[in-house]
Order: structure tokens, then sequence, then C-alpha cells
């Protein structure tokens, strides 16, 4: 697959197929997403795979509860506060809220939880560019996922669960949900343009190039 493909196409999938990812493909995903750059190479990461219907069941309890937190706190003004468009800001929550409550509703369907962690990661420098490669070595294969943090409200619980050691320092960055999507794939639409969100050597001042169209045209190379 072109990268340039797997960079625009690559998007979050909360509505997914039961099937059971290979062993193989699971693989290769977290090998590429070990190759990411990470400070003095000291890979403080780990991945920590669950496909048990047991802990998925018992982790969709501890989710359910930790995402009516969130969306408490969203109401309350907290989080997600638009940048820009209140209006159409709304109108993607309410999309996001929608395929969130499917997601919710069928955790204990997802294939695949990745959970990962890391130690002494200072603003997720070391370990997210390593998330973003696996969520683009899942596209390659055709297996789309979700990144969330949802579960940073019962930290502790989650990582009792799992037998996490925290004792040596280990926190859990975040969660991915893997599995072959019943969405489609496609370069997302919503995006303010690139001159409206950079600038060039002061914030403010014009960045120079104006992009009025996604540059990558949508056709894969051969």
């Amino acid at each position: 697959m072109d990268v340039h493909e797997a960079l625009y196409t690559t998007r979050m999938m909360r509505r997914m197929h039961e099937d059971p990812i290979p062993l193989e493909a699971q693989a290769r995903i977290l090998d590429a997403a070990i190759r990411a750059p990470n400070g003095g190479n000291t890979q403080r990461w780990h991945f920590l795979a669950v496909d048990d219907p047991k802990t998925k069941a018992q982790l969709a309890e501890v989710y359910r509860l930790c995402r009516a937190r969130e969306y408490a706190d969203i109401a309350a003004g907290g989080l997600a506060k638009p940048a820009h468009d209140p209006v159409a800001h709304a109108e993607t929550m309410r999309k996001i809220k929608d395929s969130g409550d499917y997601f919710t509703e069928h955790f204990t369907d997802i294939p695949l939880l990745l959970f990962v962690f890391a130690i002494d990661d200072h603003g997720g420098a070391n370990i997210y560019p390593a998330i973003w490669s696996a969520l683009l070595a899942a596209r390659a294969e055709g297996i789309g996922g979700v990144i969330t943090t949802v579960l940073r409200y019962e930290a502790e619980q989650v990582m009792e669960l799992l037998e996490v050691p925290v004792e040596a320092g280990w926190n859990m960055t975040a969660m991915l949900a893997l599995g072959y999507p019943r969405g489609r794939w496609g370069v997302a639409a919503n995006r303010r343009p690139v001159q409206e969100v950079s600038s060039r050597n002061r914030w403010g001042q014009d960045f120079g190039v104006t992009v009025d169209e996604p540059l990558w045209n949508g056709v894969p190379e051969n």
C-alpha cells in the first residue's frame, strides 16, 4: 500500500466484525510499531494484547462506567471544546457519540484489545509514534482500529485486572481496539485547510501556501 494512501485514509473505526485477527497479522502490526522512533532507543513500552472473552467482559463494564464519566465531563464543558465552528463541532460530536454508543454496546465482540504502556514518557513523545505506526500497519492489513483513553478514569482498576507491574513505573497510555471494519476507508473531508491551522515564523503570519483540496488524489499507486 502506498504510504500516502495509508496516511490519508486511516481513520477511527468503531464498528467492527467479530472475526478474529490472525496472529500473523498481529505480529506484523506490532513489529511495525516497535520500529517507531523513541528517545534514546530506550524502548520503554509494552503492548498487552487482550482477546480472552472473560477479560473483555470485565473490561466492558469498566469501559461503560468510564465513558459515562467522560460524557458527564463533556456536558459540563470540561472536555472537547470546539476550536472553531461550534455548530459543525456539535454535529461531529453527535456522530462520534453514535458510533461510540455502538462501540460500547459491542465491546465484548471486539476481536482484539491492545493496551499500550510506557515508563517516563514525557507527553507521549516516545509512545505515540508507535501507536500511530500500529494503526497504519493495521490499515495496510485491512484492519480498522480506534484509540481510546477513556479508561484513564479507572486506570488503577484496569492495571490491577491486567496484572500490570505498576511498582516498576508502568503507566497506561491508551487502548487500541482492532478488528475488520464494517465501515469504508476514505479521506477525511471535515478538515480545516493547511493555511487556516498553520503559520510561518510567528503565530498568525501567513504560512505561504494555500491548499484547497487534499493533496493526495485518492488513486492508489500501482
